[in-house]
């Protein structure tokens, strides 16, 4: 289901308006508080989109013989808070007060462990395609509702799977205009 980008609101932890489809993969955060948004992007199988493969991986049923890409991720247990899809619908794995498990080893500005303290938004995309703007459009309204609901979370804490995790990650990867989406943004937050 996609909203209007200014409608978007969370409670009690949740995005209203967004499919719920509660990941295993999740555990309590380690007292701290939400610090960091991080974008990522994935694609099952890799530069394909639809299908059932994104929500099959992030509840721990994907079945890795239905594509050769999925034998290297036998046993592999990751979630993320969210994902916002091609059609800018979106789905929400993980309560944002809980810890997803979408950071791998990472950190940012000294901190490690950026699953700690951080929500994960993913995006169904690929390094080598544009995103569509109904995912601009839905990532810019579930931000600016994250940052109403977490004062401790700022515009100036947005990063990137490939800034926390340098040389390891490249998502969300160079067709991601992150000048355009940080304008739908301010133009949110000043409304």
């Amino acid at each position: 289901m996609s909203a209007p980008a200014g409608s978007w609101r969370v409670e009690a932890h949740r995005l209203v308006g967004a499919r719920q489809r509660p990941s295993p993969h999740q555990d309590e955060r380690a007292g701290c508080g939400i610090d960091l948004l991080v974008i990522h992007a994935i694609s099952l199988p890799p530069d394909q989109f639809g299908g059932p493969w994104i929500d099959a991986l992030f509840a721990g049923t994907l079945d890795c013989d239905a594509h050769p890409y999925f034998d290297g991720l036998r046993g592999l247990r990751v979630s993320a808070h969210a994902c916002i899809f091609r059609d800018g619908s979106i789905t929400q794995y993980v309560d944002f007060d809980r810890r997803a498990w979408h950071a791998g080893a990472s950190e940012w500005r000294g901190r490690t462990r950026a699953n700690d303290f951080s929500i994960g938004i993913e995006l169904e995309g690929c390094d080598t395609q544009a995103f569509e703007p109904a995912q601009y459009d839905t990532l810019a309204g579930v931000t600016a509702a994250l940052l109403r609901a977490y004062p401790t979370l700022a515009p100036e804490a947005i990063a990137g799977h490939s800034d926390i995790a340098p040389g390891r990650k490249t998502d969300p990867g160079p067709c991601f205009d992150w000048a355009g989406y940080r304008r739908r943004l301010a133009g949110l937050l000043a409304s």
